[in-house]
């Protein structure tokens, strides 16, 4: 329900029953803490860690040798056994696709393969069916899924220790099962089909171009000592690109590593072919028609923007689950703190409340905000005690206050949209130029699409102050007003 400043003047309309929706959380392919669910790991550790002697070239996607005048030195052996073959010759049935090849966005790296049909497919043909066998799980990595659940349970991350698990068989060169697979990784650096390498091992001057942008890091630090963190984070971000969010399985084979999945498939948000769990394999059915030497596409999850960038190194233009979280906090100072925040969880809402301005549906963010922000403002007890009771819109909203909370969200996306470098024009700009850089190009569509949400709540917002009838009234004084980040 809308709530309008000038026809519904209250707090919230009704009590309502608290929605689990706003604490079902997607888990994000990412790794993650306990402290920070949802955030985006930065590997620019607080520790610079030097323990052990392992070289870049015994672990994944650290080898140099692809770079530069070496990067077509591959042996013939490795050529042979392509990863396909492999699979294959180790219990993958016949299928319809086939890996082809194209360039690098950087010509220091290899081509990229890509799974594409190997003939003409039809909405419902299965794709391929990768036998379990062939699929990397904690279940598998652990050889106890009780473990593996205990580990998950614990908030330790699913993905480092598949990460781990693969450079330690790396280590085992081609004594390993996985090295064809593990090859398969290293060439494609963590790319997706649309992709440049994840933020996450982009240089300082690179991560520049994401200045303004909320995509939010936190220092993170190898979790062993048999691998330099940098080796590591090389091979936290192949797995990240790769790892495949299964469904209607155990926990501790909710995470894969599927051959033939990611990142060899490309990524589409309006796909609705999905990896899924049958008995004793992964497959992929398609959603759409494909004629032969077409790419496979699948789809992503319900991911912004920002998550696709750092996961697979692209972003989708169409992305309708594209969001962005403005988190607004009761002033705990405030001596009407605890009253407050009664309020709030009885309508469902924290003391800190993350708001989720979904693209396309910014004016529903903003009216879903009005409430809650109202709330913080309230300081007269007596107005305080008619908002505990209230049992309907009957709670007083007054004109002072109304222009104190559309002022305060009005210069809050001033002041988020002031953090970018650049206006949306020269991000137009610059996106028309061909040559652009790559890692660049991505950058400034993250911020681009992030600024065209925040222009449009900013413009609810002064649309709802130009709709009051009096503006000779000055903002309510607001000694305990809530926060805005």
């Amino acid at each position: 329900m809308e709530v309008s400043p000038l026809h519904n003047r209250c707090i919230w309309s009704s009590p309502v029953r608290s929605s689990s929706s706003h604490r079902l959380l997607l888990v994000s392919l990412s790794a993650r803490k306990s402290k920070s669910p949802g955030l985006v790991p930065s590997f620019r550790s607080t520790r610079r860690r030097n323990l052990c002697s392992a070289s870049s070239s015994e672990t994944l996607i650290g080898s140099r040798k692809e770079d530069g005048k070496h990067s077509q030195v591959v042996s013939k052996k490795e050529e042979e056994e392509d990863l396909k073959s492999w699979m294959h010759k180790n219990g993958l049935p016949p299928c319809k696709v086939v890996l082809k090849e194209k360039p690098s966005h950087n010509e220091k790296h290899r081509p990229i393969h890509y799974v594409a049909a190997s003939e003409d497919l039809q909405v419902g043909d299965v794709a391929f069916s990768v036998p379990d066998s062939l699929v990397v799980t904690l279940k598998r990595v652990l050889g106890n899924e009780t473990i593996a659940e205990l580990l998950t349970t614990n908030k330790l991350s699913e993905l480092a220790c598949l990460a781990l698990y693969l450079m330690y068989e790396k280590k085992q060169g081609k004594n390993s099962f996985w090295s064809p697979y593990i090859r398969e990784l290293d060439r494609q650096r963590g790319r997706g089909q649309l992709a440049v390498e994840s933020p996450l091992l982009w240089s300082e001057a690179e991560l520049a171009y994401l200045t303004g942008s909320p995509t939010k890091q936190y220092p993170y630090d190898s979790p062993t000592e048999a691998f330099p963190f940098e080796i590591f984070k090389q091979a936290f971000v192949a797995v990240q690109s790769c790892v495949v969010h299964l469904q209607k399985v155990s926990l501790a084979q909710r995470f894969a590593l599927v051959p033939l999945g990611p990142p060899l498939l490309a990524y589409r948000s309006n796909c609705k072919a999905m990896l899924t769990a049958t008995d004793g394999a992964v497959q992929l059915v398609v959603d759409r028609p494909y004629k032969a030497g077409e790419s496979i596409c699948v789809w992503c999850g319900p991911q912004p923007n920002s998550k696709l960038l750092i996961n697979y190194g692209f972003v989708d233009e169409d992305n309708s689950y594209d969001r962005l979280v403005v988190e607004a906090s009761l002033n705990t100072e405030d001596p009407q703190y605890q009253d407050k925040r009664m309020v709030a969880q009885r309508n469902g809402k924290l003391s800190v409340q993350a708001f989720q301005v979904n693209v396309g549906k910014e004016k529903e963010t903003v009216f879903e905000m009005l409430p809650y922000l109202r709330l913080g403002y309230v300081s007269d007890p007596s107005e305080m005690q008619s908002v505990i009771s209230s049992q309907g819109p009957i709670c007083p909203v007054s004109p002072c206050m109304e222009r104190a909370v559309l002022d305060q969200l009005a210069d809050y996306f001033r002041t988020r949209l002031a953090g970018y470098p650049t206006t949306l024009s020269e991000d137009e700009s610059l996106l028309a130029d061909a040559n652009l850089n790559p890692k660049k190009r991505v950058a400034t569509q993250l911020i681009r699409l992030e600024k065209k949400m925040l222009h449009a709540c900013l413009k609810v917002a002064v649309d709802l102050i130009n709709q009051l009838p009096d503006h000779t009234v000055s903002p309510c004084p607001a000694p305990y007003a809530p926060s805005l980040k």
